[in-house]
């Protein structure tokens, strides 16, 4: 069984404290969901365990099996099985998806993959996300729609077959069809692999589709209360307001985002902040 354990993580960015004690442990076969108004700490909790440097960890640790996560380079992280799926996936000219995933599956492996056996794999991962065929040809997500990048980010993690998946955001900008695509396709992978996901997404249908195992709120850098799938659909029906009153906390206030229909606690987000 793979277990990532957090312990009181503090994570600083530019001087700014952002994480400010997050306790969390996600193992093997679990979704958990990460929620929280924006700009509270959720996507800086994902690049801190994947290892931005933009990011610094000033205070805990990350295990992933004992193993001490914060010691690891970037690559360590990956090839020890965590995988960080964008919210905002980067576009790499020059470099075509074929190339940059064969490369990737083989800094995992200790021989170099059979040719056939990966051209065979990802053919498989680009038919299951519906994707054109001449994506492996394709310059690493120029040119994709939104939509297309996130669903290319599953088919690398389809390939790479981590222990151990965060995906941030990994539903905005899917249209329904994909966003049933795209959870069909992580209930397989974890089926398949008992892989961990840790997810963040301000969507209640996706979490639906999902069926997550825990919830977690993350509010002002800390996880504030934790639950089960009931948890979210008490924050799509009733926002953050009342976990503040109870709690006697408030959300960090930076910027203030859209509102749109069906966002969880988009009525608590649209006066406390992004």
């Amino acid at each position: 069984m793979t277990t990532l354990q957090i312990t009181d993580l503090h994570v600083e960015v530019e001087g700014k404290k952002i994480l400010k004690g997050v306790d969390l442990c996600v193992n093997s076969n679990e979704t958990h969901a990460l929620m929280g108004p924006n700009g509270n700490g959720k996507s800086t909790l994902l690049a801190a365990i994947m290892g931005n440097p933009k990011y610094t960890v000033t205070k805990g640790s990350i295990t992933l099996d004992g193993e001490d996560v914060l010691t690891m380079a970037v690559d360590e992280r990956s090839r020890a099985g965590l995988f960080l799926g964008m919210q905002y996936p980067s576009e790499i000219s020059g470099v075509t998806n074929s190339d940059f995933l064969r490369a990737a599956v083989n800094a995992r492996r200790e021989r170099p993959i059979p040719l056939f056996q990966f051209i065979k794999e990802m053919e498989q991962a680009v038919a299951d996300m519906e994707m054109k065929s001449d994506l492996a040809h394709r310059f690493l997500n120029e040119g994709f729609s939104g939509g297309e990048k996130k669903r290319n980010e599953i088919v690398q993690m389809k390939l790479l077959k981590p222990s151990l998946a965060m995906l941030d955001e990994i539903d905005s900008g899917l249209d329904v069809d994909a966003l049933k695509l795209v959870a069909d396709a992580l209930s397989d992978i974890q089926a398949q692999q008992q892989t961990g996901l840790l997810v963040v997404s301000h969507y209640e249908r996706f979490y639906d589709l999902l069926k997550p195992t825990h919830a977690h709120v993350l509010i002002d850098g800390k996880i504030v209360l934790n639950g089960d799938a009931s948890l979210i659909n008490k924050i799509d029906a009733q926002g953050y307001d009342w976990i503040e009153n109870e709690l006697g906390i408030k959300a960090a206030e930076e910027i203030k985002p859209k509102q749109n229909a069906g966002v969880l606690g988009v009525c608590h987000a649209s006066k406390k902040g992004a």
